[in-house]
C-alpha cells in the first residue's frame, strides 16, 4: 500500500484547501446556515475540482473531503462526486456519460444519493418508482437522485413530476431532506437488460470496480478472484449477482469510503480548534494545554483522527487498485462513526462552557460529526454488517 498522493492529488488537495479557506468563513457559515454556499460551489466547479474526481480516484477524492471537513463547507460535494460524477462514470452508459457527467462537472446538474440501509422504493410500469426514503443529503441542491430500489438496482431520478421532498429537520447544519415518489419517471443506471456495474457477472472476469462499462473484461490489477479461483468474483462487494447489485454495493462502498473521509477532515478540524484554545486559554495561571488530562484527552482524539483517515485511504486506494474493498469500507464507516463521534465531543469538551455555545465555530463541527455518525449508521450496525460479511466467507 502507497497513500502518498500523486503530484495531481496534491496540487488539487491544496487548491481545495485555498478555496475552502477563503470561502468558507465562520461568518459566511453562519449566513448559509442549513443551505449551501452556491458561490463556493461555483468556486470549486470553475476550479475543476469536481470534473477532476474521475482521474484523481477515489482517494484524492477522499483528500478533497477531508479539506471540505476542516472548514465544515456548505456545498454537496461529497454527494454529487460519489453518486453523480463517479457512480456515472463507472456504471453509466455512454448515453448517460455524455449527457450527465458535463453538467455535473460545471455545477449545473447536482446528484444525490438515496441509500437507505433497507431500500424500500419499488419499480413500476414502464420504469416509474414509488416509495419514500427518510434521509437523503443535499436533496435540497439535487437535480437528480441516484435512488436504489428494493432489488438493489440503480435508478437515475430527475427532480420533478412524481417526485416530493419535505425538509428534515436537523440538528446539524447539514441540509437534508425527505424523498417521496409516487410513480416518478427513472432510467436505469446502465445497461438495461443485465448487469450494470462494468464489475464483470459471477460467471465472468472481474475487471476491477473503477472500470467502466464499456472498458473491457481483462482482470483487474492485484485481483486474485477471477473465475478460475471459483469463488464469486465480486464477493466482496456484497449482495448476490443480479442486475445492477455489483453497482449497488459499489456505490455504497464508495459513499461510505468517502464520507468516512468527510469525517476525518471534520475531526481534524474540531482536534485543531481545540488544540489553538488550550494553548492559549489559561487556568491558574497556566495554559490549559500543560494539563495532563487535557493531553491525554487530545492524544487519544489526535489517534482517532488518524484510524479514520487511514482506513479510509486504505479503502479509496484499494477501489482505485482494482482490489475487493467492501469490508475495508465498512472498517472506515466504523471508525467514522465509533470514533468520530468521539473526537467531535472532545473537542467541544475541551473548549470547556465556550464549546456548548452553538455560534461558536466548533459547535458546528459537532453537529457535523454527529450528522455523519449517523448517516453512516451507528457503530455497532457497522460492526455487525462488517462481522456478518466476514463469517460469510465474502
Amino acid at each position: 500500500m502507497d497513500f502518498t498522493p500523486t503530484e495531481a492529488q496534491a496540487e488539487a488537495r491544496d487548491l481545495a484547501a485555498r478555496i475552502f479557506a477563503d470561502l468558507a468563513t465562520h461568518e459566511r457559515l453562519r449566513t448559509v446556515g442549513t443551505g449551501s454556499d452556491p458561490e463556493l460551489w461555483k468556486a470549486l466547479t470553475a476550479a475543476g475540482l469536481v470534473a477532476a474526481v474521475e482521474e484523481l480516484g477515489l482517494l484524492g477524492l477522499v483528500l478533497l473531503l477531508e479539506e471540505q471537513g476542516r472548514t465544515t463547507a456548505q456545498v454537496p460535494y461529497a454527494a454529487s462526486c460519489v453518486y453523480g460524477q463517479l457512480a456515472i462514470a463507472a456504471h453509466g452508459t455512454v448515453e448517460q456519460r455524455e449527457r450527465l457527467l458535463p453538467g455535473i462537472a460545471d455545477g449545473s446538474v447536482v446528484v444525490t444519493g438515496a441509500f437507505p440501509a433497507q431500500p424500500a422504493v419499488r419499480p413500476g410500469a414502464h420504469g416509474a418508482l414509488s416509495g419514500t426514503v427518510p434521509v437523503v443529503p443535499w436533496l435540497r441542491d439535487a437535480t437528480h437522485v441516484l435512488v436504489a430500489d428494493a432489488g438493489r438496482r440503480l435508478w437515475l431520478v430527475p427532480i420533478g413530476e412524481g417526485t416530493g421532498i419535505e425538509e428534515v429537520e436537523l440538528t446539524a447544519p447539514w441540509s437534508a431532506g425527505r424523498l417521496t415518489l409516487d410513480a416518478a419517471p427513472a432510467e436505469p443506471l446502465g445497461a438495461a437488460d443485465g448487469p450494470v456495474s462494468g464489475l464483470g457477472t459471477a460467471d465472468g472476469p472481474h475487471p476491477g470496480p473503477a472500470r467502466r462499462p464499456d472498458s473491457g473484461s481483462d482482470s483487474g490489477p492485484g485481483s486474485d478472484s477471477g473465475p478460475e479461483s471459483g469463488s464469486n468474483p465480486d464477493s466482496d462487494l456484497g449482495p448476490a449477482p443480479g442486475p445492477g447489485a455489483y453497482a449497488y454495493a459499489d456505490v455504497l462502498a464508495t459513499a461510505r469510503t468517502a464520507f468516512a473521509g468527510l469525517q476525518a477532515g471534520v475531526c481534524a478540524g474540531s482536534l485543531a480548534r481545540a488544540v489553538a484554545h488550550v494553548n492559549t486559554r489559561e487556568q491558574f495561571g497556566r495554559p490549559l494545554a500543560t494539563r495532563q488530562g487535557v493531553q491525554l484527552r487530545a492524544a487519544d482524539a489526535h489517534l482517532d483522527t488518524e484510524a479514520i483517515r487511514v482506513t479510509a485511504y486504505e479503502a479509496a486506494w484499494r477501489r482505485d487498485a482494482g482490489l475487493p474493498y467492501a469490508t475495508h469500507a465498512l472498517t472506515a464507516a466504523w471508525w467514522a462513526s465509533e470514533a468520530g463521534q468521539r473526537v467531535v465531543h472532545t473537542g467541544q469538551h475541551l473548549h470547556g462552557g465556550a464549546g456548548a455555545d452553538v455560534d461558536h465555530p466548533v459547535h458546528r463541527h459537532f453537529l457535523w460529526g454527529r450528522q455523519l455518525d449517523a448517516y453512516l449508521g451507528s457503530g455497532g450496525e457497522v460492526l455487525q454488517e462488517l462481522g456478518e460479511l466476514i463469517a460469510s466467507g465474502s
